[in-house]
Formats: structure tokens, C-alpha cells, sequence
């Protein structure tokens, strides 16, 4: 008697689960026919939406102090090296020592970009905006140093201390540009949900630009770059940049 007791007790606890499940999914079912969730998966889609914005905000937060503080120490640390690359400057050519140029960052708003001048004076008062190339001439020689070691970027991390460029990040391009690849290059604004930076993802894999099919296959490491960003995958690509710079792979 006592088994057949235990057992009706499981058969009866069996049936009371299987019911509740049955409820469980009849409501659920109700639900979508009514485009409505149920309780307990509207508390778990809010739980989600809330945890993922906590890490989101928290990945921004740490990226941007991580900015700020690498860009205040690469500026006092590389003063000495900027005041001999400016006096090169003009020692060799007529002009400024510093070249200002308006390049799109984040959400599409424009900025003013800072750099040391690589080329002469005015290098694009007949041509208007051109990409450069190998053997330019329009380069000065130091110029052309300062392009193969990276060093005339130097100036950019004034850019990222006021926050409109980060040290990592999809590279600025000019507003001229941005309007014609916006035509032919789907996706294209997705890169501009980042600030821009100074060295990124596309940058050390890619180098720069020269055709339209480049710029394309660029897109697609700054697409990844977005969809990954974290401040231990900016780590890593900083220290590819020095090595870059150290083994002088820049053009």
C-alpha cells in the first residue's frame, strides 16, 4: 500500500507539472496572438536591454579615460620630440609647422584635424582633395619621414584630449570623401558611430588608402572594430602601432 500511495503521490505531482507547463505555454500563446509578452519575459527582455547599456556605458567610460590619460602623458612625453620636428619643418620649407584639415568623426559631425605639415605649402590649391601616394611629390623630406614613422599624427592627441578623436578608432577621412562613399559603399556611415582615431584596426592591417576597392576592404576591419570595441582590444592595437612605427612600415 505505502509504494502504491508513493507512486499515485509522483503520478499526481507529474500531472500538477505537466498542467503547469500547459498554463505556462497557453499564456504565452495568448500573449503573442494579443502582441503582448508575459510578465516574467518582459522583466527578462528589460533585465537584458538594462545590463547590456551598463556595459556599453561602462566599455565608453573606460575607453574614454583611457584616452585622456595616454593622450596627457604622450604630450608631455613626446614635447621634445615635437619641438625638433618643428623646427625641421621649417628649416626645410616656407609655411606652418601644423596643417589643419576638417575630417568627419563621430555621428557625422566635422572637426578640425591636426597635424605636422608633410607636404609643401598649398600641396592641393590645383588638384583639390587627392589621396597621396608612394613617392609623392607634393612631400617635403622630412615630410615623407614623418609619413613613414607615423610621427606627424603626434599632434592629433591634442584632437583626442578634446574629445573628438580617440587614440584607437576608425581613421577620420575628409568630408569630400565621406560624401562620395556614402553613394557607393553600403554601410559606410556605421564607422562613424565611434570617434575616429589616431591608429585603428584598418589602419595596421590595411595601410592606406589608394583605391576605392581599398577603402572597401578597410570598411570591413572598422566594422569589426566597432562591433568589438573594448579597451583591452585598444591595448593590443596601440602596441602593433609601435611596433609599426618602431619597424617603420608606414608609407
Amino acid at each position: 500500500m505505502s509504494h502504491i500511495s508513493s507512486l499515485d503521490e509522483r503520478t499526481s505531482f507529474e500531472n500538477l507539472k505537466q498542467n503547469i507547463e500547459l498554463q505556462l505555454f497557453l499564456r504565452r500563446y495568448e500573449s503573442a496572438l494579443e502582441g503582448k509578452l508575459p510578465l516574467e519575459e518582459t522583466l527578462a527582455v528589460a533585465f537584458t536591454r538594462i545590463a547590456t547599456t551598463l556595459s556599453v556605458s561602462w566599455r565608453k567610460f573606460v575607453k574614454r579615460t583611457l584616452d585622456v590619460f595616454l593622450a596627457a602623458i604622450g604630450l608631455v612625453a613626446s614635447l621634445p620630440v615635437m619641438a625638433i620636428i618643428a623646427i625641421a619643418i621649417k628649416f626645410e620649407s616656407n609655411g606652418s609647422v601644423f596643417y589643419r584639415q576638417i575630417r568627419v568623426g563621430m555621428r557625422g559631425k566635422s572637426f578640425s584635424m591636426l597635424k605636422f605639415r608633410t607636404m609643401k605649402e598649398d600641396a592641393e590649391a590645383l588638384t583639390g582633395p587627392i589621396w597621396a601616394v608612394e613617392n609623392d611629390l607634393r612631400m617635403t623630406r622630412i615630410g615623407a619621414f614623418l609619413r613613414k614613422t607615423h610621427l606627424d599624427e603626434l599632434p592629433q592627441l591634442f584632437n583626442v584630449l578634446k574629445g573628438e578623436m580617440s587614440i584607437v578608432g576608425p581613421r577620420p577621412e575628409r568630408p569630400y570623401f565621406v560624401h562620395e562613399f556614402r553613394k557607393v559603399i553600403h554601410h559606410y556611415d556605421r564607422r562613424l558611430c565611434v570617434r575616429p582615431g589616431i591608429t585603428g584596426l584598418a589602419q595596421i592591417k590595411r595601410g592606406y588608402d589608394q583605391t576605392l576597392e581599398d577603402v572597401k576592404k578597410k570598411l570591413r576591419y572598422d566594422l569589426l572594430y566597432v562591433q568589438k570595441v573594448c579597451p583591452l582590444l585598444d591595448l593590443k592595437l596601440m602596441g602593433l602601432t609601435l611596433g609599426a612605427i618602431v619597424s617603420r612600415t608606414g608609407r
